[in-house]
């Protein structure tokens, strides 16, 4: 059995995973990076992660062979060239680099949307897969392409960035600089917003978990919010579908969770808008592997690459 480092690297946590080729997690926690954290602070950071897992490696007796690393921002060729808005100066880091040597074990490194819906193709909603869709549904809205059972990210891993697909060419102004993107209008910062806006609540006294508390209570606000921010994640999501024909379009992140209805509300707007014969092998499911899909992806960059 082959074990992995799996590191996801979040806005305010690094977490941290020794993973079995099975998708067993032997071990796993998490380390704070703060909201201001500088790079050399994160690298530091990461740095100790690796060697808390590979400590408990030896504790094991299991071999690690290799560290796989999801970083925020745009990779390519083990370097993260940036656009991590998030992580204070976290661009031109060549990670493979510094890691492999620092640990003597190859380092491979993706986005961590990719990671994560690498890790749902290969251990969690889409095992057994070999085309899927991941969305990842939070402050922003990220995503992957698992094609042919490989990640897709296009010519030199610039795309899928699937919460910046137009949908209001006129649209409101989208923090990449874009107009009407989906990230704006069905983002939970976007329903957030919404919500505030039609109930005249503050903003600051809301989550997208209070907002399904009051649309299960049947409040009007709520459920017209509800209602318009899964019809533009369903008009996205044919849209994908029609694209690709993927096996598994997969709903992530926090208020997935909220349960099976959130995800049957997208599921019917986007079979409602889609063709037909492009949909005919496509199911639309929530993710399973919760807050593990970063670290369980990150690990299965090492044993789909490595020997």
């Amino acid at each position: 059995m082959r074990y992995a480092v799996g590191i996801d690297l979040g806005g305010t946590f690094v977490k941290f995973a020794l993973v079995s080729e099975s998708g067993d997690i032997l071990f796993d926690d998490k380390l704070s990076i703060g909201g201001k954290a500088q790079r050399d602070d994160i690298l530091s950071t990461v740095s100790k992660a690796i060697g808390l897992v590979i400590q408990k490696a030896g504790e094991l007796n299991v071999k690690v062979v290799g560290i796989g690393f999801g970083s925020p921002g745009i990779v390519d060729g083990g370097i993260v060239h940036g656009g991590a808005d998030n992580l204070n100066g976290w661009e031109k880091i060549n990670i493979s680099e510094r890691y492999s040597q620092e640990f003597g074990l190859p380092v491979l490194v993706d986005n961590d949307a990719n990671v994560m819906g690498l890790g749902e193709a290969v251990y969690g909603a889409a095992k057994g897969c070999t085309d899927a869709i991941f969305l990842t549904v939070g402050t922003g809205i990220g995503g992957a392409i698992i094609a042919n059972g490989k990640l897709y990210g296009g010519y030199k891993n610039r795309g899928t960035e699937m919460g910046h697909v137009t949908i209001d060419h006129k649209g409101i102004a989208c923090n990449c600089g874009g107009r009407g993107c989906l990230e704006a209008y069905a983002s939970t910062n976007a329903l957030i917003g919404q919500y505030a806006l039609r109930s005249g609540k503050n903003e600051s006294e809301i989550n997208g978990h209070y907002i399904v508390e009051k649309f299960q209570e049947g409040e009007v606000a709520a459920v017209e919010c509800m209602q318009e921010h899964t019809d533009y994640l369903g008009h996205a999501i044919a849209g994908f579908i029609n694209t690709f024909s993927p096996q598994k379009v997969i709903i992530g992140g926090g208020i997935s969770e909220a349960g099976q209805f959130y995800i049957d509300m997208i599921k019917k707007s986007a079979f409602s808008y889609v063709m037909p014969d492009c949909s005919r092998f496509t199911d639309v499911v929530g993710a399973t592997l919760g807050n593990s899909a970063g670290c369980l992806g990150a690990a299965s960059l090492i044993f789909k690459n490595c020997n």
